[in-house]
This record gives C-alpha cells, sequence and structure tokens, in this order.
C-alpha cells in the first residue's frame, strides 16, 4: 500500500508564492528520486530528463533496447506522483480504435430503446506508455499523435477531453527494424524529448540481480499529485528567462539548418535541421531543469544540458554522414563546442 507524504505547493500568481513553489519543488524532487531509487537502479539522468519533459508539458521518445526497465520506470514514476498510467503494446494490427476508444451500442431494457455509449480507450489516463509505436502503421501512429497535440480525440463527430496531466511517453527499439513504420520528420517533431536508455554498469548490474532475485518488496510513498503536476506546468511559463539565454538557444537551433549555418560540417553532413519548435523546447526544458534544482531562472549550462534530447531526433543525417559514422549527437557535441 502506498502512501502519501505532506507536499503543498501554493500555486497563485504571488511572486513570492512562485519563489516558495521552487523551493517545495526542489525538495519534492528529491524525495521523487529516493522512492524511485527503492525500485530503479541508476537511470538518473534518464528520471530527471523524464521529469523535465512532464513538468514541460511535452511528450518524449525512449530509445533502448530490450529489458532495460523502461516501463518500470515510467510506471514507478507514476505511482510516485499519484497519476493513472496504461501502457499500449503496439503492433501491426493495432487500430485507432483500440487506443481512443470506441462506440458501442446498448439497448435500454426498460424502454428498448438503443444507444451508443463511448467506451474509453486506454488513451484515458495521466501518462501513456506507447511501447514499440514505430511497429505500428501510420494511420494509428497519428491518432495517438494527434491526441499528444490536442490532449484530446473525436470519435463519431464528439470530442472527448483527456485527463491532465497528460504525458506520452513512446519508446522504439533500435536494433530491430525490419517490420516496423519509422516515424515521420513532422510526427517526430512532436516530441519534446528523445531519451536514450543505456545498459547498467557492472555494478549496478549487480544490485539489479539482488534485488529483483529476492523477496524484497519496496513500499512506494506518493510524493506529488496531479493537481500539484498542473500548477508547476503552470509555474514554468512564469519563470523569467534572460534575453541572452534566449538567444543562445535560438542561435543553436539556427547552427543546425544548412541553409544558413556557419559551419561546414553542418552543411557538409546535416539535410534538414530543427525548427523553431526545438527553440521553444530549449527553453521550457532549460526552465524546467532550473527550477527542480531549486534555481529561479535558467542559464546557458541548461540550454547545453537538454540540447541533445532536444535536437537529436530533428536533426536529418545525409548519406556522408553515414558513410563517415558521424551520429547526430556527435553533431550536437560540434554544434555546442563551436557556440561555448
Amino acid at each position: 500500500m502506498s502512501n502519501k507524504e505532506t507536499t503543498t505547493i501554493d500555486m497563485t500568481q504571488k511572486p513570492q508564492s512562485d519563489v516558495k513553489a521552487v523551493e517545495i519543488l526542489a525538495e519534492a524532487r528529491r524525495k521523487i528520486e529516493s522512492e524511485i531509487e527503492k525500485v530503479i537502479v541508476g537511470q538518473k539522468k534518464v528520471i530527471e530528463e523524464i521529469l523535465i519533459c512532464l513538468l514541460s508539458g511535452g511528450h518524449s521518445l525512449i530509445i533502448g533496447v530490450p529489458g532495460l526497465a523502461k516501463t518500470l520506470i515510467v510506471n514507478t514514476l507514476a505511482d510516485v506522483l499519484d497519476l493513472s498510467f496504461n501502457r499500449i503494446q503496439f503492433t501491426p494490427d493495432l487500430m485507432p480504435s483500440d487506443i481512443t476508444g470506441t462506440e458501442i451500442i446498448e439497448e435500454d431494457s426498460s424502454t428498448s430503446k438503443r444507444n451508443f455509449r463511448f467506451i474509453k480507450g486506454p488513451i484515458f489516463t495521466n501518462i501513456v506508455l506507447a511501447d514499440e509505436i514505430n511497429r505500428t502503421p501510420p494511420k494509428t501512429q497519428a491518432a495517438l499523435l494527434q491526441a499528444m497535440q490536442e490532449h484530446k480525440v473525436t470519435v463519431s463527430g464528439i470530442t472527448h477531453i483527456l485527463p491532465e496531466p497528460f504525458f506520452v511517453l513512446a519508446t522504439q527499439n533500435p536494433i530491430e527494424q525490419e517490420g516496423t513504420y519509422p516515424l515521420p520528420e513532422a510526427q517526430l517533431d512532436r516530441f519534446m524529448f528523445s531519451i536514450y536508455v543505456d545498459y547498467p554498469t557492472p555494478e549496478q548490474e549487480v544490485d539489479i540481480v539482488k534485488s529483483t532475485t529476492s523477496a524484497y518488496i519496496p513500499q512506494l510513498n506518493k510524493v506529488l499529485n496531479s493537481q500539484e503536476i498542473i500548477g508547476l506546468q503552470n509555474l514554468l511559463r512564469r519563470v523569467p528567462v534572460a534575453d541572452d539565454v534566449i538567444n543562445y538557444a535560438v542561435k543553436t537551433v539556427a547552427l543546425t539548418r544548412p541553409t544558413n549555418s556557419e559551419l561546414k560540417f553542418i552543411k557538409d553532413y546535416i539535410s534538414w535541421g530543427a525548427g523553431p519548435r526545438a527553440s521553444q523546447y530549449l527553453i521550457f526544458g532549460a526552465k524546467a531543469r532550473a527550477i527542480l534544482d531549486g534555481r529561479y531562472t535558467p542559464t546557458r549550462d541548461d540550454v547545453k544540458a537538454v540540447s541533445q534530447t532536444v535536437l537529436r531526433h530533428r536533426l536529418v543525417t545525409n548519406f556522408n554522414a553515414e558513410a563517415d559514422g558521424v551520429k547526430s549527437d556527435d553533431i550536437i557535441n560540434r554544434i555546442l563546442e563551436s557556440s561555448s
């Protein structure tokens, strides 16, 4: 049985209340990490990136091979944050109605009248884990992506509002590409972050084996709830950002575009760079990272820290990059070095 810790966050418009909320959030972040560590060994950077994305009101891709506890991380986070959670296994025969829901005909036993009743699909939850999103056809992918963008679904001409906060994490397996339907660039752009989940260290793997093969059952405390998270998402928009930080984010994104980049390696290796949405997400991510750390305004270092996760899935590399073994992360690192 999970317990509820006392965490009160005042989300009023008063500046002094915002300052207090940032201080409380920094403490809540430490509690969240402490609770998740009862179940998850390592992966601190992944957990931080998921929290940043959630507070920013975005959605995230999670890239990693099977067996790295991606589902467990998300499920544990949902439990600690007292949010509802559904996992959808994407398969080639999955239909849009399997995600959004469908209407059924019901007959009233007293009047014998037939009426349509909407049965909500698994997307009606706070956190959706879309497992192997690239294994389902584009039509079904589009149904999820529309919900991500609009936070609502329309079935038979009737619009149904999704619960808030609404957060989608979509996983992709990087090693099996046969029989998949890769997301087009325009749909990839809907995701704020692309998060890599790497293998644990040997020491961490020993701890994983010990904890998962014993009788230990962790008891998780709930640290926040849905209304507090919505309040924090609203707080994020009120966080001030210096003009030089915004200019730095915009310049970083502009350098990814071969048509106007001053960097030769961009022209050599990139077909298409990132759009304005990347600049917005860099600032949102920098804001979230700052307040999670207990700071009241982001710096250039915060922009740099989220640049990989924001930009890596927005760069379209060309044949030269593939031939030279140059990855998106390598290009982003060189951009950051040139602009520092």
